[in-house]
Order: C-alpha cells, then sequence, then structure tokens
C-alpha cells in the first residue's frame, strides 16, 4: 500500500465509492461515517491523511478539523464540499485544511490531491524521526554502557551492523539487552529517519508479517524470539525478504537458531537469510566489571522514575553485587536497582554460588579496574593493587586476562 486515507462522510454509498477508488490506486482507506468514529484514528504519528465532508450529523468536517490540528497541526486534512459550500471550504484553507475538493469529485482529482497530501505527511513524519535520532546522538554509547571490553566490542559491532544493508541476528540469554541493541542498530542505520517495529515472533501470521512490511516504509522490522514463528510465517516471511520485501529484518533469539534449523523446526534457507550479521550478546557474568556502572545507571533511572532520593551505594553494596551470578543478566540487575531505591529487600537474584566462585568475580573485577585504570600498564596495576609482579601476572593467568586488551 503506497499510504493511508482516514475518508470521513456519513453518506454510505459516497464513502464506499471513494474508498473503492483508493484501493484501485494502491492506498488503504479506513471508512468513517462521523467525528466520533473517525476522531479516534487520529494521532500525532498517524502514518497518513484526512479526507471528510464538511456537512455531516453532529460535529460536521471543520469540527474533526480543530480536532486534527489540535492533535498534530501538520496532519493534512483534505475537506469535501457540496455545492454552494466553496466560500464554507476556503474558509476551512484560512483554518489549517490542506486542500478542498468538490462533490461529486472526479476520481484523478481526489487521487491528484491525496498524492500531494501523502508526500507532505511522509516528508513531515520522516523529518520528524530524523530531529529525534539526531539528538539522541550515538545510540551505541548512549544506551550500551560499560566500560568493559565486551561491551565496547558490541557498540562496535552495532554500529558495523548499522553501516550494512543486510538482515542481522542477535543472539544471547535472556536479560541481555537484544531488543535494544536492535533499537541502536535501527537507530544509527541510514533507515533511523523511518519506523521501527517490535514484533513478537510467537504471535506473527503470515498476514501480520505482509501489514508489518507495507507499514515499515523502508524502515526496520524487529522480530523478537524468532523461534517462535509458525511454518507458514516463517515461509512468509523468507518470501518476503527475497522479494525485497521493503524492511530491513533484525532477528533475536535465546535459541540455538542454527540446531533448530538443523533439526528441522526452523526453516533453513530462512535462518541463513537472517544470518548474514550475527551478533552475540555477551552475559552479565562474562563483563562484571561492568555491573556498578551498570547498576548506578538503573538506579538512578528507577529514583527519577519514582520521584525517589538516590540512596548511596556503598562498597559493601558493591561487593555484594559483584558476588552474584545474575542468570537474568541486566534485566535481574535492573530489577535489584529498583528494589534498591525503594528500599526493599535485595532479593534471591543469585540461586547460589560458592563462595570460592564469589570471591573469584570479585577477584577478576578489581585486577581489570586496576588495568582499565593503568590503560594496560602490568607494572602500575600491580603497584596499585600492591601485589607482587609475578603474584599479579599468576592471578592474569588464572583468569584469562591479557594486559593489551586495556590500553587505549
Amino acid at each position: 500500500m503506497r499510504g493511508t486515507v482516514l475518508l470521513v462522510d456519513d453518506d454510505r454509498e459516497v464513502r464506499e465509492a471513494l474508498g473503492q477508488t483508493l484501493e484501485l490506486d494502491d492506498l488503504r482507506p479506513i471508512l468513517c461515517g462521523s467525528y466520533i468514529a473517525a476522531k479516534d484514528h487520529i494521532s500525532a504519528d498517524f502514518p497518513g491523511v484526512v479526507v471528510t465532508d464538511i456537512r455531516m450529523p453532529g460535529k460536521d468536517g471543520f469540527a474533526l478539523l480543530d480536532f486534527a490540528r489540535g492533535v498534530d497541526p501538520d496532519l493534512p486534512v483534505i475537506l469535501l464540499t457540496g455545492e454552494g459550500d466553496i466560500p464554507m471550504a476556503v474558509k476551512g484553507i484560512a483554518s489549517g485544511a490542506f486542500d478542498f475538493l468538490e462533490k461529486p469529485c472526479a476520481p484523478a482529482d481526489l487521487l491528484a490531491v491525496v498524492d500531494k497530501a501523502l508526500k507532505t505527511r511522509a516528508l513531515v513524519l520522516e523529518n520528524r524521526q530524523l530531529k529525534r535520532a539526531l539528538q539522541s546522538g550515538d545510540a551505541a554509547a548512549r544506551m550500551i554502557f560499560g566500560r568493559s571490553r565486551q561491551s565496547e566490542e558490541l557498540r562496535e559491532r552495532a554500529r558495523a551492523a548499522a553501516r550494512a544493508a543486510a538482515e542481522v541476528l542477535v543472539t544471547g540469554e535472556a536479560g541481555t539487552g537484544i531488543p535494544k541493541v536492535a533499537e541502536v542498530i535501527h537507530l544509527l542505520s541510514g533507515a533511523a529517519a523511518r519506523p521501527f517495529q517490535k514484533l513478537s515472533g510467537a504471535m506473527l501470521t503470515p498476514e501480520a508479517l505482509a501489514a508489518a512490511f507495507n507499514t515499515a516504509a523502508g524502515g526496520t522490522i524487529f522480530i523478537d524470539e524468532v523461534s517462535g514463528l509458525g511454518p507458514a510465517a516463517q515461509f512468509a516471511l523468507l518470501d518476503l525478504l527475497d522479494a525485497g520485501g521493503g524492511a530491513r529484518v533484525i532477528a533475536g533469539t535465546y535459541r540455538d537458531l542454527a540446531a533448530e534449523a538443523q533439526a528441522g523446526r526452523f526453516h533453513a534457507d530462512l535462518f541463513y537469510k537472517l544470518d548474514a550479521i550475527r551478533i552475540r550478546m555477551p552475559a552479565l557474568r562474562e563483563h562484571p566489571e561492568d555491573i556498578p556502572v551498570m547498576f548506578r545507571h538503573y538506579l538512578q533511572q528507577a529514583c527519577e522514575q519514582a520521584n525517589l532520593p538516590e540512596p548511596d551505594v556503598t562498597p559493601a553494596v558493591i561487593a555484594r553485587l559483584m558476588a552474584q551470578d545474575w542468570s537474568g543478566n541486566s534485566r535481574a540487575l535492573m530489577n535489584a536497582a529498583m528494589r534498591f531505591a525503594m528500599g526493599l529487600p535485595e532479593g534471591e537474584d543469585d540461586p547460589g554460588s560458592g563462595l570460592a566462585e564469589q570471591m573469584a568475580r570479585v577477584e577478576r573485577s578489581l585486577l581489570e579496574d586496576a588495568l582499565r585504570r593503568e590503560g594496560g600498564n602490568a607494572t602500575l596495576a600491580a603497584q596499585a593493587l600492591r601485589l607482587p609482579r609475578k603474584t599479579f601476572y599468576d592471578k592474569l593467568a588464572r583468569h584469562g586476562i591479557r594486559p593489551e586488551d586495556y590500553r587505549p
């Protein structure tokens, strides 16, 4: 479909005839017979235009024009005028209407005005999206925080994926932030000013997929847990991608999709289509040095949302956080920050790892923090931790840490 038209006329025959004219020109009409029925379709991000009759029982076309301009002054409203209503239509133009047409209007005249209005609307929405994207700065730096090597690599992979045009498969454990990275890729891409649609794989039908591609308008479609797609939806998605469906797809999954394809539970061709670029989300236990900064970020968010004073994060609090395994990853850490902001018990985010494992995680974090502060200089890092050089290197080897990874 080339665009959406909210068509409002109390005359059913006229309404259906004009709707058919729009459909024949590959437009999507939404037919309403009154102000009341039409106003619920109008929003600031309505992707189309409004065509309304002036004279209607109850609230008329001028009332709908005023309502639409109140919701979004840039939403084009085209007035349909009957015989003798030209002065009223001119008044409507002065009040902010996009244009007017006399009834009965020729199909060519209707389509010409609607096409012009749709192009204007598309430009307005694209400029708004672009402005929001520019104001957000580097979405990777703003939305993927952390000082660890894993976090920096994730930011770089997201930036690289944004520069490409192929499909992306984002994998990782639950709670690692797969949807967030998909949004980062979209915001950094050339499609940042166009729509970003988040869809659940388990809920998608072939018809819903087709509708999503129709409304994506060159934007990005993120399918969360793509392994949940049924067989019919998998075939439909593959067909849409092979046909160049007009949208880029980023798929997320917590499952081993390659194994699912090999076992015949997922369409192999679709897997390879989606797997053009793969990004693996690191589990929080793989970069525990980011736990303090992430916790403070989530804590600040929680306090702002609940209008609460931000409590002190003592070394003892950080030590308890560092001692946990965080099987729920960043989602569990976010929940812990919310509870901490509200003064609630910390809960059982870690079902129980042994003391040795907890101490090892804390030790690794201290070693990595020292190397990071000293720019990868092992001698200075060992001195900062007051460790003999040999002991320091033994600990690095035990944890698989390389000083060169922390050099600028």
